[in-house]
């Protein structure tokens, strides 16, 4: 997007076309008016539009600019957060509703994909979370006996099934969950916008907010060439929050995180490595992850920007991990690269805000953005229309609160991200 071929990389290259979208150049009105194009605003105005509520989506950029452009496509269950440390953190009430709704929020993107017919690439057949060494495979354990408990479909593999699943020895074992999987994450947020559009939502494109006022008991939300008036405000603007809420933005430190794709690769090849397109991550402090597309490119990532010192380092450092981990894709060459920014609570955990009467959102994915803000995006629809109470909601309201020392905190990672990588850290 913009002529930056490292803004979307893969993704805008392979997914379909977005809706056919203008920009706001007049005063309309709504019922609803939600502010962000990524998979919550989407999913929040899909689920409005099916009621015959009047709503209106305005993205400051394109559709699925921000962080549901630039991920890895995996679809996971919960949070980073082990299960049982949720209710410490969250209470009884909120750490079993959040659980509840997270665990299976996987099972309601697929149910999207589907009603819809939603050409996003998705695969079935679950991810691997990859233990390195005996500590991963600790942690792996005590995640799985956690959710087992919970009754999800997950089970831990030892270091044989997990060669055998992968294409290598590198893991000494990995948490399988089926109920997860991988997309193309354009794709799959292009397709929300079009099922929204086709249920009869407005979407406008290069809208950004730049003020909001009270008229009588509506809202104003003013863009550059326009204003919406509507009872609702939905704010879906994450960790790339610009204008009136910024302050999202501001209580998130930015992660850079960073994806290289090969060429796709031949026949044989794919069936040495992920034959079964499980989407992979590790357990490494400065994590990695791959999985494979529709045509059989792997994409291959980690942490870190693919900027200024960045983009030979961590490049280099793809393909020496990436010979290690599968030596017969020594000579493989990458056909794109791209780089985005995961946003980061900190306690690694989502948030609901009332920013003021009727100017609700959710944010915080922590990097997980395709289930919860599916699924989230669906929450704040109900409770828009009614169907839940603020007090039934799966989070508490807060007060946003920007991080301090965030600046530093930035600069820290995407420097210690290249120390790292220089260094030769493995996987």
């Amino acid at each position: 997007m913009y002529n930056n071929p490292r803004s979307h990389g893969l993704w805008e290259k392979t997914a379909p076309q977005p809706p056919a979208t203008s920009s706001l150049t007049e005063t309309v009105h709504a019922d609803v008016v939600v502010v962000g194009g990524g998979f919550t605003g989407q999913s929040a105005a899909l689920h409005l539009a099916e009621r015959g509520v009047n709503v209106i989506l305005l993205e400051a950029k394109q559709i699925g600019f921000g962080g549901a452009g630039r991920n890895v496509g995996l679809i996971n269950g919960g949070m980073w957060v082990m299960p049982q440390e949720l209710p410490g953190v969250l209470g009884p009430v909120y750490g079993e509703r959040l659980l509840n709704l997270l665990g299976d929020a996987p099972l309601t993107v697929r149910d999207l994909i589907e009603k819809h017919d939603i050409a996003c690439e998705m695969e079935k057949n679950g991810t691997l979370h990859c233990a390195v060494g005996e500590k991963g495979l600790a942690e792996i354990h005590a995640r799985c006996e956690q959710w087992a408990a919970r009754g999800a479909p997950v089970r831990v593999l030892d270091a044989d099934e997990t060669a055998k699943r992968i294409g290598s020895p590198a893991y000494s074992g990995a948490l399988l969950d089926t109920r997860a999987g991988t997309l193309q994450p354009l794709a799959y947020v292009r397709g929300l916008a079009k099922a929204a559009a086709k249920a009869g939502a407005r979407i406008f494109t290069e809208s950004p907010v730049i003020a909001t006022e009270r008229d009588g008991n509506r809202w104003v939300v003013k863009t550059p060439q326009g204003a919406v008036s509507s009872d609702w405000i939905i704010v879906a603007t994450e960790a790339y929050s610009t204008g009136p809420w910024k302050i999202v933005r501001e209580e998130q430190v930015y992660l850079p995180y960073f994806n290289l794709a090969t060429r796709p690769l031949s026949d044989n090849l794919q069936k040495s490595v992920l034959p079964n397109r499980e989407g992979c991550w590790d357990t490494k402090e400065i994590l990695s992850s791959f999985r494979m597309d529709k045509a059989g490119r792997l994409v291959f990532g980690s942490v870190g920007a693919l900027r200024g010192t960045g983009t030979a380092i961590h490049r280099s450092w793809a393909r020496r991990s990436l010979k290690r981990l599968f030596p017969q894709l020594a000579d493989i060459e990458f056909e794109c690269e791209w780089y985005g920014q995961i946003g980061m609570t900190d306690n690694a955990l989502p948030r609901f805000h009332k920013f003021a009467d009727k100017v609700v959102g959710f944010s915080g994915y922590n990097g997980r953005g395709i289930a919860p803000g599916t699924i989230f995006g669906r929450t704040i629809a109900h409770h828009v229309l009614g169907d839940i109470s603020e007090d039934d909601l799966p989070l508490p309201v807060t007060d946003p609160q920007a991080q301090p020392f965030r600046a530093l905190k930035e600069s820290y990672y995407e420097a210690g991200a290249q120390l790292a990588h220089f260094a030769g850290e493995r996987f």
